[in-house]
């Protein structure tokens, strides 16, 4: 892209919205389709930044989420078990299943995967991997629902729609709910799941304002402030 034609574009995104303006999701979800458009399909991410206390321990925020719509991407599964849950996390739709080969494959370098489940007994060896799959938000965890003894079941739903959020060390949750070319309306269906499953997911500990800010934000589209204050009456009923 020339510099010319990026700071047209840059301009033309501008005017999109209005300074210190919040917008309901399905406001914003317009002005992202009312982007300048490019070549690609673009992701579509919710924003968050928590007002939570980030040297608590029982404040760390995480969870998961069905988007009834997917994320719009065929997520590549992984499954650490063996015996018979093998062959039905395979037949589940799993691209790849074993258990010390697996393992070791990866801490080879191996990492053609978007998402890892375990079975519990398999932890101890999965463990592992924690510093390999650690740091990429890949290491399965009974939280995320990614630590089953029903590894088919999570292929399903991973394959389904499920995905997981976690806040980064500076409480910021960001999290894709779909392409820029899926339909307003499943956009705005995906948001509403995501939204609502982090507010269910506010800390018991945390006394005050939980979701600081919200935006919604395309790849090479603008960041639009979210009005979420009808999905967070819950958190005030709450405090």
């Amino acid at each position: 892209m020339s510099k010319n034609h990026e700071s047209k574009r840059k301009k033309e995104l501008v005017k999109l919205t209005e300074r210190g303006k919040s917008y309901l999701l399905k406001e914003a979800v317009k002005i992202l389709k009312a982007a300048p458009p490019t070549k690609f399909d673009q992701s579509v991410d919710l924003q968050f930044k928590l007002g939570v206390d980030l040297t608590a321990n029982d404040q760390v925020v995480r969870g998961t989420a069905i988007l009834p719509h997917g994320q719009g991407k065929v997520l590549k599964v992984i499954v650490f078990c063996k015996d018979e849950n093998a062959k039905a996390a395979k037949e589940a739709g799993a691209e790849y299943v074993g258990g010390d080969e697996l393992i070791e494959k990866v801490l080879s370098g191996w990492m053609d995967f978007d998402v890892a489940i375990a079975t519990p007994s398999m932890m101890k060896e999965v463990g592992k991997l924690g510093k390999i799959l650690g740091p990429r938000g890949l290491m399965p965890s009974p939280k995320a629902g990614s630590v089953t003894d029903n590894p088919a079941k999570a292929v399903k739903e991973v394959k389904g729609g499920r995905i997981e959020f976690k806040m980064d060390k500076f409480a910021n949750v960001n999290t894709p709910i779909g392409r820029l070319s899926f339909a307003e309306e499943a956009i705005c269906e995906n948001g509403v799941v995501l939204i609502e499953s982090l507010v269910k997911a506010r800390p018991k500990s945390l006394k005050g304002n939980y979701v600081k800010s919200a935006h919604l934000s395309s790849t090479m589209g603008p960041g639009v402030r979210l009005d979420i204050s009808k999905f967070l009456k819950v958190e005030e009923a709450a405090d």
